[in-house]
């Protein structure tokens, strides 16, 4: 009968907000109305409707009598004409009716039987409430199209008109050409030499018979990233990747770190390097209700320098959108992860897109292509290709599957 109830909940609900109000409430009627915390004698006159219609009254008072009908309730006390199991039940506002356990019975079978039929008409007649933001690729749409009419798409039909049109055959290849953009910006590459990285050694380790006093995640890492090349930190999960990124762009608050690391030959200062860096999350984390052009404004409007003026901001967001092949999408909802609005892919490349627009010369990636499959996963990398086209130092981890 729960079941059921709050079944129906999430059909009239159609949505998380609304449904969670209406079955806290539902829940607030029941609990207070139900004859277990007020008594049927305790509630007001303008209330006891609600007691008649609680599924919660009739199950409390079908267990009820089935209990104190038992013979072991039977006594009838000195000075009293009744047993003590109808003192008792009445005491408590509970009818003392040896009836009420088949009533209890028949209302619940009922309820059951009721919020089941109602969850099929809610289901069948009314239409979710938000607007579908199902939007399908430029791709895919021509490939569908293509396939209809009996016709073979080759790869260059489907490419983006970017100068990365790819041919079926070699020979006719095209390769990638830079890529200018309207706000100029630094190129930058990273050197870092003998990087160790350290943290307190946890007290269950020491429980071990481990006798040092720290624990050293990284050891000894020497490397370089150079502008327009795209470089991938590969390895199992645990290996270290994310953590390594983490030390190279200053995101890790705790600990204890050695080595050098430099900007184009001069020391890093974390103050300066953190105006020239963009990090994109793993977990990507966007507000629902604004849309993808919007997300990208509001990034732009905090962090491009006041000096650019609003035309040129704008049309920078248009590149950028244009650059990670969200133009399409411009006007579609951010919504919800797994429940409406964008897919994994589309989020990922937003992601992507909000960190761009703040111009930045560096760029770190921690696993864009976590969660998705081959196809969105190549659309991801795609993305991250054009980013790296543009002249940037693009650093992402990855696993070797992908």
């Amino acid at each position: 009968m729960a079941n059921g109830l709050f079944r129906l909940m999430g059909a009239l609900g159609r949505n998380i907000i609304v449904t969670n109000t209406f079955g806290s409430c539902a829940l607030l009627m029941v609990l207070a109305l139900g004859g277990f915390i007020l008594s049927r004698d305790n509630i007001q006159k303008w209330w006891i409707w609600g007691y008649w219609l609680t599924p919660l009254m009739y199950e409390q008072n079908a267990v009820a009598v089935n209990e104190f009908l038992g013979k072991s309730w039977s006594y009838v006390p000195p000075g009293s004409t009744e047993p003590v199991w109808v003192t008792v039940l009445r005491s408590r506002g509970i009818f003392p009716e040896a009836r009420w356990y088949w009533i209890g019975v028949g209302a619940v079978v009922g309820y059951v039987v009721l919020f089941n039929f109602l969850v099929t008409l809610a289901l069948t007649y009314l239409s979710p409430l938000g607007k579908p933001q199902a939007i399908l690729p430029e791709e895919t749409s021509k490939e569908r199209v293509g396939s209809t009419r009996g016709e073979s798409v080759g790869l260059s039909s489907v490419g983006r008109d970017d100068g990365a049109h790819t041919s079926a055959s070699s020979s006719n290849a095209i390769p990638n050409r830079k890529r200018g953009m309207i706000l100029p910006f630094e190129a930058h590459s990273i050197t870092f030499d003998d990087i160790r990285y350290a943290v307190d050694m946890p007290q269950e380790m020491k429980a071990h018979c481990i006798e040092e006093d720290r624990l050293e995640l990284l050891k000894g890492i020497s490397g370089a990233f150079k502008p327009g090349v795209l470089t991938a930190l590969m390895g199992i999960s645990g290996a270290g990747k994310t953590t390594l990124m983490d030390v190279l762009a200053g995101r890790k608050t705790g600990g204890y770190i050695d080595g050098s690391i430099t900007i184009s030959g001069y020391p890093k200062k974390q103050e300066t390097f953190a105006r020239i860096a963009g990090y994109c999350e793993q977990t990507d984390i966007h507000s629902p209700h604004v849309t993808v052009y919007e997300s990208l404004q509001f990034s732009a409007w905090l962090r491009l320098p006041p000096e650019v003026d609003i035309a040129t901001r704008k049309m920078f967001i248009e590149e950028v959108m244009e650059l990670v092949e969200l133009t399409p999408l411009r006007e579609a909802l951010v919504g919800l992860p797994g429940v409406n609005g964008l897919s994994t892919e589309q989020r990922k490349r937003l992601t992507i897109a909000v960190e761009l627009v703040a111009n930045p010369s560096i760029i770190f990636m921690d696993e864009p292509t976590s969660g998705l499959d081959a196809r969105p996963a190549a659309i991801v990398m795609r993305t991250v290709r054009n980013t790296v086209d543009t002249g940037r130092t693009v650093v992402c981890t990855i696993y070797p599957s992908t």
